[in-house]
């Protein structure tokens, strides 16, 4: 712990929000995971750069977070330094007339409210994904036919080694539920995206087609990381867990979701462990039942 306090120190000297002991609950939309050691809350890509640099030095194992809307953290907690893009480092403003730049922790919702205020249309199929931009451009978010890596052509961010850099275009080797950042290990810090002009009233009646649908087929009432598996080509998680009756099946307070079989929901109370059982017995039973190999869409982390 003496070495968290090391960098205790440094967030003082940069003016940094930090919690120590933070219930990772309280940072992920499971609402479960024990406690960080140490989460910082940065307001500048000068902030993140300090950072990086002092844990690369010293060896200190570093998390990035957003909204935590994909994340799923052990119940021990995260022996790391944490650092949470927030409302701290969530500006959006635009380039030009059809491209719009936004800090790594402004909320998707939030984007899209702005591309309707500036009647571009492209983030449609968004309204309603409950994370940040930062962690949409990571996994290459997408729903209703729609994905980032449509209107997405350019990332910021800062390296390993505590440099500033950017990926674009097919650099960013954006496919299903995938990015570069999954494997180069640099920090997200901002995303450009190229839209295109359309009547206000189009944008928002589509926007509100796409929430609507939201509400009537998935669980929004309950805590959860959204599809909790990724689509098997040519089957749907959802539909072959419902085959094998899962639909409802509870481990603790982790239940398949009654509404969508593709959601694992916290019902109450329930732990990380789990979480992991109950879609453990998922994927072995759709895997023993249909032949098809579920793959977790949820980052799991400790």
């Amino acid at each position: 712990m003496v070495v968290f306090l090391s960098i205790i120190e440094l967030a003082k000297q940069l003016d940094i929000k930090y919690l120590e002991n933070e219930p990772m609950s309280s940072h992920t939309t499971f609402r479960v995971g024990g406690n960080a050691n140490l989460m910082l809350f940065p307001k500048t890509e000068d902030d993140v750069v300090e950072i990086v640099k002092y844990c690369n030095e010293n060896s200190i194992r570093l998390l990035a977070i957003g909204n935590g809307s994909n994340l799923l953290v052990s119940d021990d907690g995260i022996d790391a330094c944490v650092i949470c893009f927030d409302s701290n480092f969530s500006q959006i403003k635009l380039i030009d007339d059809e491209t719009i730049f936004a800090e790594s922790g402004a909320s998707l919702m939030r984007v899209c409210r702005f591309a309707l205020e500036n009647s571009l249309s492209g983030l449609e199929f968004a309204f309603g994904i409950p994370g940040s931009c930062g962690g949409a451009a990571f996994m290459n978010a997408g729903a209703y036919g729609g994905e980032m890596k449509d209107v997405l052509y350019k990332c910021t961010h800062i390296d390993e080694n505590g440099n500033k850099g950017f990926l674009e275009n097919e650099d960013l080797k954006l496919t299903y539920r995938h990015s570069a950042y999954y494997d180069n290990g640099s920090i997200i810090t901002g995303l450009y995206l190229k839209l295109k002009k359309d009547k206000q009233e189009d944008i928002k009646a589509r926007m509100n087609d796409f929430l609507q649908r939201r509400k009537d087929k998935q669980p929004l009432e309950y805590p959860s990381a959204g599809s909790t598996f990724k689509r098997p080509e040519g089957y749907f998680a959802g539909a072959l867990i419902e085959q094998c009756n899962l639909k409802g099946k509870s481990v603790g307070g982790a239940q398949v979701s009654e509404k969508h079989a593709g959601f694992v929901i916290n019902k109450g109370g329930a732990t990380c462990k789990d979480i992991l059982e109950l879609c453990d017995l998922c994927s072995q039973t759709v895997l023993r039942e249909k032949g098809v190999k579920l793959e977790m869409e949820i980052r799991v982390t400790k």
